[in-house]
């Protein structure tokens, strides 16, 4: 058995390493991989280390399997499917293998050195360096062109980011093909420039520096610096609780060394807080769990502006420096060390208050950089760009894809507007002749509308003009004059299936239990962005009314056979199929109708329907958005369907659903008072 995907075909993996991170890289691939019989084999010199790993690896499957995360039988066969050894010959045709050794040059070179003469040419050799760049790892090697450095966070079975760092001789195609892989695996990678450290551990090392730095000027003990971090920065833990998590005094200590000498930047080096902690060997004094750290509103300040003003500063030397693009390296700190993503937090500061901070923490710290990309900001007195939709052409189809995969893709003004801009962007480049829209990742094309963008909306105006903005982006998909087909890659609820009813046809992958629905009753609103009058215009007054009025999800078959989906196409072959259906599409081979925009004909009165514990009021403004919207012509139907929108805000129900949804989850069931 194998597992093949865009011309990657994977019987064996290896995993070099029994530390720190090798056996949870080697859980998430048995995870992944062993329902294919690929083989995950973890190699380590040392017998203490590959015992620990495998009791590691048991341990937390056991965990899993406790929690109902894998059932019983899927555990086993993940132990089983992992071995454990020190003889490098079981590494003898893998596919793919990853170290996870120390960062030792010498012995990283050793190793690959070997591994080289024991794998196929075609294997992939990836290093899990945390700073090394592939052109000093793979030196040695004879074949380069099939070696990166493929950088994990911890814990690195669970922690989806990974950044993917091409040499200067890896194969462009291979880079694209991991990219894919990663993704298709449940990962959430992003292309790096070779640079020392490379995009987030600078950054990382750099925040714990000033932290540090922070204690030595005597602003706070390690505990209260520790904790304003957090506060500051939205971090789950502080620097100094980092470091005792991970274990990553020494590692920082060199890596701060390091990037001081290799950027030339004498504010990066290892504090003398720092230097003592490693020659110690103690953690780090930090507030237990619960323990509240309160401290004066004067010295607090002083803490998070001069966090602040070191974290912009970070962020923008990443930025000058070419390596990554603003909305990667956003998205890679938020996912990767959970914390507030630099450069939205500078557009909510703005961008001259951020500049401040920054030049006011080099003014205190000598050699510590102004970067030029948050002045030009600030001179222009504009923020910062962050694009979560994204596009990639592929002869003369774009692929458009919403990529927010913290929140599953969910839809907020700013995504609403990215997707207005890029379709006027491809409705007037002539070299485009038709479009796919899908979702990143493999969950979602899009879970519907971020629920903070729900909760600002207080007054009934402000409904209707919400649901007027959330229209526009579907209005540009399905006036765009070229065939746009929507690709679910994954769920597609409430805003989701409502863009992509705005397509002209729609695709879904195969065998979803949940593939599509309207939940918005379930907060105590109506469908905003069009579902109330596009959705009986797809599958029929009938069906629509009862899946619009209860909530209640379809799966990708149930969608195939009520005509909302046009077929299931197996998941990884989804987007290569919809973009030659595109393809066809524009060429005048295939025709693609959509639906029609004229009214149709409805009741006077909807049926009963027993709706159990949702609002009473909200199904009376539903059923009078259907019946009369849908009586007019659909331009028309969706302003009413805003009007009525606006009409939900005016009731305590909305109100008692979205902060139900807030406080206690999806899952429990707002207490509707039908008022």
């Amino acid at each position: 058995m194998a597992f093949e995907f865009r011309g990657l075909t994977i019987k064996k993996i290896g995993v070099i390493g029994s530390g720190q991170i090798g056996p949870d890289i080697a859980l998430h691939f048995t995870k992944v991989f062993h329902p294919y019989g690929v083989n995950v084999v973890v190699v380590d010199v040392v017998a203490e280390a590959l015992e620990k790993g495998a009791a590691k690896l048991k341990k937390k499957v056991e965990k899993g399997v406790k929690a109902g995360a894998f059932r019983p039988e899927m555990g086993a066969a993940m132990i089983e499917n992992t071995i454990f050894t020190s003889d490098y010959e079981q590494l003898r045709g893998a596919d793919l293998v990853v170290e996870a050794a120390s960062e030792d040059l010498n012995l990283k070179r050793k190793i690959f050195l070997q591994v080289e003469k024991l794998c196929p040419e075609t294997a992939i050799l990836t290093s899990n360096s945390s700073h090394l760049e592939p052109e000093v790892i793979f030196e040695p090697l004879s074949k380069k062109n099939r070696t990166m450095v493929t950088h994990y966070f911890f814990p690195a079975e669970r922690n989806p980011m990974i950044e993917i760092v091409p040499g200067k001789d890896t194969d462009p195609k291979l880079t694209h093909s991991m990219m894919s892989l990663y993704e298709r695996i449940g990962k959430v990678p992003i292309r790096v420039g070779s640079r020392y450290g490379y995009a987030v551990d600078p950054i990382f090392e750099g925040l714990f520096l000033a932290n540090a730095l922070a204690v030595e000027e005597g602003l706070g003990t390690v505990k209260e610096v520790d904790a304003v971090g957090t506060r500051t920065l939205g971090l789950a833990v502080g620097s100094f609780t980092a470091m005792n998590l991970t274990g990553g005094n020494p590692l920082t200590d060199h890596g701060l060394e390091m990037e001081g000498q290799r950027y030339n930047i004498p504010w990066f080096r290892s504090p003398q807080l720092l230097k003592d902690a490693v020659a110690s060997g103690k953690p780090w004094e930090v507030a237990g769990r619960g323990e509240k750290v309160e401290l004066q509103a004067d010295q607090e300040k002083r803490i998070a502006d001069t966090l602040l003003g070191a974290y912009f500063g970070l962020a923008g030397m990443i930025i000058d420096s070419g390596i990554v693009s603003v909305a990667d390296l956003e998205m890679a700190l938020e996912i990767a060390l959970d914390i507030q993503p630099p450069f939205r937090l500078m557009n909510k500061l703005g961008a001259k208050e951020s500049l401040k901070l920054v030049e006011d923490y080099s003014k205190t710290h000598d050699s510590f950089p102004v970067p030029e990309c948050i002045k030009k900001q600030a001179a222009a007195d504009q923020p910062f760009e962050i694009m979560h939709v994204r596009r990639h052409d592929v002869g003369d189809v774009a692929w458009v894809r919403i990529r927010r995969p913290k929140v599953l893709n969910a839809l907020n003004p700013e995504v609403f507007a990215q997707l207005k801009q890029v379709f006027s962007e491809i409705k007037n480049d002539s070299k485009i002749e038709a479009v796919v829209l899908s979702g990143y990742g493999t969950k979602a094309f899009v879970s519907g509308a971020d629920i903070n963008f729900l909760a600002g909306i207080k007054t009934p105006q402000e409904g209707i003009d919400s649901g007027e903005r959330s229209k526009e982006a579907g209005l540009a998909v399905e006036n765009l004059g070229k065939p746009v087909i929507a690709a679910l890659n994954g769920l597609a609820l409430g805003g989701g299936i409502e863009l992509a009813m705005c397509c002209s046809t729609i695709l879904v992958k195969k065998g979803m239990k949940m593939a599509a629905g309207q939940p918005e009753v379930n907060l105590g609103i109506i469908p905003g962005a069009g579902g109330t009058q596009r959705l009986p215009r797809w599958i029929g007054l009938q069906k629509a009314q009862e899946l619009l009025r209860t909530g209640k999800p379809i799966s990708s078959e149930q969608g195939v056979k009520l005509g909302l989906f046009s077929e299931e196409v197996d998941g990884d072959k989804l987007i290569d199929y919809a973009i030659e259906l595109a393809g066809k599409a524009a060429s005048g081979q295939v025709e693609l109708k959509g639906i029609s925009k004229d009214p149709i004909e409805t009741p006077d009165k909807l049926p009963n329907l027993e709706l159990g514990h949702l609002s009473q009021a909200i199904d009376r403004i539903l059923c009078r958005t259907i019946i009369e919207g849908c009586r007019k012509p659909l331009e028309e139907g969706l302003h009413f369907e805003s009007e009525m929108f606006g009409e939900c805000v005016k009731t305590e129900d909305t109100k008692i659903g979205i902060q139900n949804f807030l406080t206690k989850g999806p899952r429990s069931p707002a207490p509707f008072i039908h008022k």
